[in-house]
C-alpha cells in the first residue's frame, strides 16, 4: 500500500562478520542506559562474549573508543559509552532515516531518480578482519610505489605500500581520510625479544582472546586506545611463543599487505 512505511537497514560487514548495524547501536544505547556491559548484554539477550566482540569491532572503526570500562574492571565491571559513541549513535540513526527516505523514493520513482552515490550508504562487505579508520599523514613517492603512513590513533601508525597508479586513483594526500584493511592471516606474531628488529607495523599489547583449532589459532590483541588487532597463525607458532590470554605479545604485517579504501 502507498501509505506503508519502508524501513531501511544500515549494515557494515567485514569478513562475513557484522561490524555495525542496528542491533549493535542498540547495544551501545543499552550500555549507556545500564552503565554495565553485563546488564546491557542481558537486556539485549546476548552473551557477554558476543557483546564484547561487537564493541571491539565498533571501536576499531572510530578515532577514539565508543565504549570504555571504568576502574572496577572489565569482567562484570562498570562501563560507559563515550562522547564518540554517542555521536556514532546519533549519526547512525540519521543515516538510517536517510536510507528510509531513499528506499521510499525507489519504491515510488524507481532507480532512475536516485543519485548513485546515495545508494552506497546501503553498506559494504570486505574480507579483512582488521578494519581501521585512519588519516593519511605522510606519503613518499618512488618511481613505481608510494609509501603511505596512516594515523589510526595518536599512538598507532600503519605503513602501507601502494602503486603510484593506485595512489592517484584513490586521491591520496596528506589529511585524506581512509580505511586501512589487513586480513588476519597476514598478521604474524613476533617474539618480544625480536620486536626491536621490526622496522614498521609493529604493535604490542595484551592478548584478549586466543581461540584454537586443530591447525590454526586466532589471536585478539588489545593494542590500546580501544583498538584490537586479530591474527590467524599456525597453532604451533602460538604455542612456541607461549601466547596466552592476559599475556603481552607483539604482531606485525607487511606494508604491501595493507589495503587502503576511500569513499
Amino acid at each position: 500500500m502507498a501509505d506503508d512505511k519502508i524501513d531501511a537497514f544500515l549494515v557494515l560487514r567485514s569478513g562475513g562478520r557484522l561490524l555495525l548495524g542496528r542491533d549493535r547501536i542498540r547495544l551501545l544505547e543499552a550500555v549507556a542506559e545500564h552503565g554495565s556491559i553485563t546488564k546491557a548484554a542481558k537486556a539485549m539477550e546476548l552473551s557477554y562474549k558476543t557483546a564484547w566482540e561487537a564493541v571491539d569491532a565498533i571501536n576499531n572503526l572510530l578515532p577514539t573508543p565508543a565504549f570504555v570500562t571504568r576502574t572496577s574492571g572489565r569482567v562484570g565491571g562498570a562501563a560507559e559509552v563515550t562522547a564518540e559513541g554517542r555521536r556514532l549513535i546519533a549519526v547512525f540513526h540519521r543515516l538510517e532515516d536517510h536510507l528510509t527516505k531513499i528506499s521510499s523514493l525507489i519504491a515510488e520513482e524507481g532507480l532512475e531518480e536516485i543519485d548513485d552515490a546515495a545508494l552506497l550508504w546501503a553498506g559494504f562487505k570486505v574480507s579483512a578482519r582488521n578494519v581501521f579508520r585512519a588519516e593519511v599523514v605522510n606519503l613518499r613517492r618512488w618511481p613505481v610505489d608510494v609509501e603511505v603512513v596512516l594515523k589510526v590513533s595518536e599512538e598507532h601508525l600503519i605503513h602501507a605500500t601502494v602503486t603510484n597508479a593506485a595512489a592517484e586513483q584513490l586521491g591520496l594526500a596528506t589529511g585524506r581520510k581512509a580505511l586501512a584493511l589487513v586480513k588476519a592471516p597476514f598478521v604474524r606474531l613476533v617474539a618480544l625479544a625480536e620486536a626491536s628488529k621490526v622496522r614498521c607495523n609493529l604493535f604490542r599489547g595484551l592478548v584478549k582472546r586466543r581461540v584454537d583449532a586443530e591447525v590454526h589459532s586466532e589471536i585478539h590483541l588489545d593494542i590500546g586506545n580501544g583498538k584490537t588487532i586479530i591474527a590467524v597463525v599456525q597453532r604451533h607458532h602460538a604455542e612456541d611463543l607461549a601466547i596466552a590470554e592476559g599475556a603481552e605479545a607483539a604482531v606485525t604485517f607487511e606494508p604491501d599487505h595493507v589495503i587502503i579504501a576511500v569513499d
